[in-house]
């Protein structure tokens, strides 16, 4: 069932521009694709500094939270590569992603340009949207090199995006399952959409170590269905 904070009535009568997050907001945490490149993760922590897996998840974790992304941690502290682990950490395997077709009706229904901003990579995306049957929706894809590797929620890279791919952010919305990466949305005059799962332990974490709530100013409205949400949205536009 959808829960949702504020009406959306009036809302989104301006979008022309729809800005997607990717992992945990474009297929259910609870498919838990993201647990395998946690665990991936944690075994290239382990065996890059030579510690136990204990202590590689702490490192995974501080990392994630001071830096943005864990590779953003291990690029500034330990030199790495962010193409040997992106290759590494992706290496997934992405059968659990279930199709959506109600959301791909929806997505095909709104009006205007849809875009995927992703700490990820084009592959990474192009793979789970590909499962859940959405890739023809979208114009584009802006990922983590892209981005020049510097992650949500930092303002440069949402600056880096609008330029690149034209956005006015007065006529855009974006959708994000991490309560902080909607602030430099909010800020450039986006409409915001936090996409809530319960199932989604990672958000839920990030989000408890920054203090953030769902009644954040900078988050406008909250879903935990985000085909319903869109729907609803068409509805009123």
């Amino acid at each position: 069932m959808m829960t949702e904070r504020n009406g959306i009535q009036g809302e989104f009568g301006h979008v022309d521009t729809w800005i997607f997050d990717l992992d945990n907001t474009l297929y259910p945490a609870g498919c838990r694709l993201f647990d395998q490149i946690d665990v991936r993760m944690g075994d290239y922590i382990s065996t890059l500094l030579s510690v136990d897996r204990v202590e590689a998840r702490r490192i995974q974790k501080q990392f994630f939270f001071e830096y943005g992304t864990t590779m953003r941690g291990l690029m500034t502290e330990h030199q790495v590569k962010p193409e040997d682990f992106l290759s590494y950490v992706h290496d997934i395997d992405h059968s659990p992603v279930p199709e959506n077709a109600r959301l791909g009706a929806a997505l095909d229904r709104l009006p205007g340009r849809k875009l995927v901003f992703t700490n990820g990579t084009v592959k990474h995306a192009q793979d789970v949207m590909d499962k859940i049957g959405i890739s023809a929706h979208f114009e584009t894809i802006f990922d983590i090199k892209a981005a020049d590797y510097i992650p949500k929620p930092e303002m440069v890279s949402y600056r880096v995006f609008i330029d690149r791919d034209q956005v006015d952010p007065a006529s855009a919305a974006m959708f994000e399952d991490i309560t902080r990466n909607l602030a430099a949305p909010h800020e450039l005059g986006m409409t915001t959409v936090l996409v809530h799962d319960p199932d989604n332990e990672d958000g839920a974490l990030i989000n408890k170590l920054n203090g953030d709530s769902h009644d954040e100013p900078h988050v406008h409205h909250v879903t935990d269905d985000l085909a319903g949400f869109l729907e609803n949205v068409l509805d009123e536009i």
